[in-house]
């Protein structure tokens, strides 16, 4: 399965900012050596289910720290059998894109 998720804190630092507490959720999905990749909207992770959902949870208590009050959004992608598919999905349109 492939999660797209999204951690924010409901208060910044001073200037308003979110950057160093959602840096420490990355920290979270990095060290779980799941494949992974961060954009500027989200973090996406893949792997089987358990092992996903104990490493967002992590991610969100982390933020939980240091903010009373956490948003979280997630999408799945749950297609049991496949794997690869962070960056095969990826693969597959830019083909498309390239016919």
């Amino acid at each position: 399965m492939i999660v797209a998720f999204s951690i924010s804190p409901a208060a910044g630092d001073e200037t308003g900012g979110v950057s160093e507490a959602v840096a420490e959720a990355i920290r979270v999905v990095r060290a779980s050596g799941l494949p992974n990749e961060t954009n500027a909207m989200f973090t996406n992770i893949e792997g089987e289910w358990d092992e996903v959902m104990a490493v967002v949870k992590q991610a969100v208590e982390v933020v939980t720290a240091v903010s009373p009050r956490v948003g979280l959004v997630l999408k799945a992608d749950i297609r049991p059998g496949y794997t690869g598919q962070l960056t095969a999905k990826v693969e597959r349109i830019e083909q498309a894109l390239a016919d």
